[in-house]
């Protein structure tokens, strides 16, 4: 399924990177999309496009693109089979 990598080292024990299957939780989803944060942005319209994480905050782009891409969606893969 997936387990977890030591990826790099960031002077206090280093990163561990989920790989393999996500797995799904409803309510972190369900979450994210009714919080307050994310209401105020979007209504006020203050967003930044796509791909400007790396000005924001480096570390945690490099490691969002390392996990997107070492790991798979579990509904990705339910679409996938179900075609």
């Amino acid at each position: 399924m997936g387990g977890w990598v030591k990826l790099g080292h960031d002077g206090i024990g280093g990163w561990n990177m989920k790989w393999g299957v996500r797995k799904p939780s409803l309510k972190k989803s369900f979450a994210a999309r009714i919080s307050a944060k994310r209401y105020i942005r979007h209504s006020l319209g203050i967003k930044a496009p796509k791909g400007y994480g790396w000005l924001s905050n480096p570390k945690k782009a490099a490691y969002n693109r390392v996990y997107n891409r070492t790991s798979v969606s579990f509904w990705s893969l339910l679409a996938k089979l179900l075609k």
